[in-house]
């Protein structure tokens, strides 16, 4: 198996892909070009028949492998748009697949995985984050015989994910001066990028990383791959401890940028990209669009591309994106107040505390007869993030006793 990713390899990934593959638009959007002042287009990736890139680098790499009379039986490890990827090439190529998965990851994404194998592919829940599902997975390869296909760390892999830099490239007439990249471990931006640095090499390079699981940048600062202690795996498509060996020594020659987005943030993007373009996005797939805003001075009457990874959300999950877009925007506040053990106390802070526009979302009170207060756990939406400001001033006008909760606190992570 090749292990250089070249803009031949991609090229013949792509003469390979055509049967399968979907010519996904590169839309212009009008919201975020006035928002941004640029003109900014997005690659819908989420548009694929298993709704993320990842199908290219999947089928591209096992239809290599049954082309030379190799992969009887393939294993994976996967958070999820892999494994569709690789459940997808399995049943059309008629191939046994053996599918490792996060316990916690997604039901929808699981769902999906077992419509699109069928009876050619076996789902094995293990772990609670990839780089656990991983370790089981190979584990069972090396026992088995079967062939392991990488997630990104797979030159064939690879030049898969780089087709869709080869793809927008051709739908595009004019200059791009920034693409925007989600990274988790690394394949699209190794990927893309290498076609891209060759073809147009001009054109800047942003990896765009989730705040709590930032193994890209981690790694170009070390000068190596290393495995982060800790990760927020919510948004589970860009969430590993390591990158790949081949996709860091990649990523260290043709990225420009490292961008790490807030998850509350991406959250909002996602309920903006939903409420003003009827796009329906993963976490992972708002990755891209959410870095805008902090990258907003550099991209200002430039053109831009941003790839929409994926569209494999669960419906489930939308409490807990609107939740984290309440608390990230600064609408959404937690105290633990000590109420007075007296008729009429809840009353007056009602009354004279809260404001006209201010909405209690949760009251927990437990009352205790033999003493003169009781707390109480209260959550409070604004309308405004300037509106804590005066909450808090009233509070202590009517000698409220308080404290705020933030996100360092175990009860704070239990609500958020």
């Amino acid at each position: 198996m090749k292990n250089k990713v070249t803009t031949k390899l991609i090229e013949e990934a792509y003469k390979r892909l055509q049967p399968v593959v979907k010519l996904t638009p590169l839309q212009h959007n009008k919201e975020l070009s006035e928002r941004y002042e640029a003109e900014v287009y997005l690659k819908r990736e989420d548009l694929q028949p298993v709704r993320s890139y990842k199908l290219r680098g999947a089928y591209n790499c096992i239809a290599h492998l049954a082309e030379h009379g190799k992969g009887e039986e393939i294993v994976c490890a996967s958070a999820g748009n892999h494994a569709q990827g690789v459940a997808f090439a399995c049943t059309r190529l008629k191939i046994k697949g053996f599918i490792y998965m996060p316990a916690n990851t997604p039901k929808q994404k699981v769902e999906r995985v077992r419509k699109i194998g069928g009876q050619w592919t076996s789902i094995k829940l293990v772990g609670d984050t990839y780089d656990e599902a991983f370790k089981e997975a190979k584990k069972f390869c090396d026992g088995s015989g079967g062939i392991f296909v990488h997630p990104f760390d797979d030159a064939l892999v690879i030049a898969g994910q780089g087709t869709v830099g080869l793809e927008f490239l051709s739908q595009i007439q004019k200059k791009i001066d920034y693409v925007f990249l989600p990274v988790g471990g690394g394949g699209l931006l190794a990927g893309a990028g290498t076609y891209l640095k060759e073809k147009t090499p001009g054109t800047k390079i942003i990896a765009v990383e989730p705040l709590g699981a930032p193994s890209m940048k981690r790694a170009l600062e070390a000068g190596k791959a290393v495995t982060l202690d800790k990760i927020d795996t919510f948004i589970d498509g860009a969430s590993v401890r390591t990158v790949g060996k081949l996709t860091f020594e990649i990523a260290r020659t043709v990225v420009d940028k490292v961008v790490l987005v807030d998850e509350g943030k991406v959250c909002t993007e996602m309920i903006s990209l939903y409420q003003n373009n009827g796009i329906v996005t993963e976490p992972a797939g708002a990755l891209s669009i959410a870095a805008l805003d902090v990258c907003k001075h550099l991209i200002k009457g430039k053109t831009v591309v941003c790839v929409v990874s994926g569209g494999n959300n669960d419906i489930s999950r939308y409490p807990e994106i609107i939740e984290r877009s309440l608390v990230y925007r600064g609408l959404k506040h937690y105290f633990i107040i000590e109420f007075s053990q007296r008729p009429g106390s809840l009353r007056n802070y009602l009354d004279n505390v809260l404001g006209e526009r201010d909405d209690i979302t949760l009251f927990e009170y437990i009352k205790k007869n033999n003493k003169e207060t009781g707390p109480a756990l209260v959550g409070v939406e604004l309308s405004e993030a300037s509106d804590l400001k005066s909450l808090i001033l009233r509070m202590d006008e009517n000698k409220i006793k308080y404290k705020k909760l933030d996100s360092t606190e175990e009860i704070y992570k239990l609500l958020v």
